[in-house]
């Protein structure tokens, strides 16, 4: 079950069966891997994309990546993968649809932060 045990017993105690407490989990772990799914689509359609990502090397507002890909896996209500761009890479900790035209991922260690990406710098205004 993806709760732990105080929320469990929290979800319990607030009047939830224990099969309403595993359907309520179920749909959280539905909801994840959906999203995951949405989030690999977004980047598989895409050469290029912009990003909010603050770089030191970079002048423009909202930089501009080439991407390979984006590979993702998910365990109870956790995103994790690797974001690929063409010279270099970083760890994905979570991420999340905005809208169809952004989405932001929390990326891991070189960044540590949340960054949205678009197909087109305008939607990040």
């Amino acid at each position: 079950m993806h709760f732990d045990q105080r929320t469990q017993r929290a979800l319990s105690e607030a009047g939830l069966s224990t099969d309403e407490i595993a359907a309520v989990s179920d749909a959280v772990v539905d909801a994840t891997d959906r999203d995951a799914d949405r989030l690999e689509a977004f980047f598989a359609g895409l050469d290029t994309v912009y990003s909010d990502m603050d770089r030191a090397h970079s002048a423009s507002e909202f930089p501009e990546h080439a991407v390979d890909y984006l590979d993702l896996f998910t365990h109870a209500d956790d995103i994790r993968g690797y974001l690929r761009f063409d010279t270099w890479g970083v760890p994905v900790e979570g991420g999340r649809v905005l809208s169809a035209e952004v989405v932001e991922l929390s990326l891991g260690p070189t960044v540590d932060g949340r960054v949205r990406f678009a197909a087109d710098r305008e939607a990040l205004r």
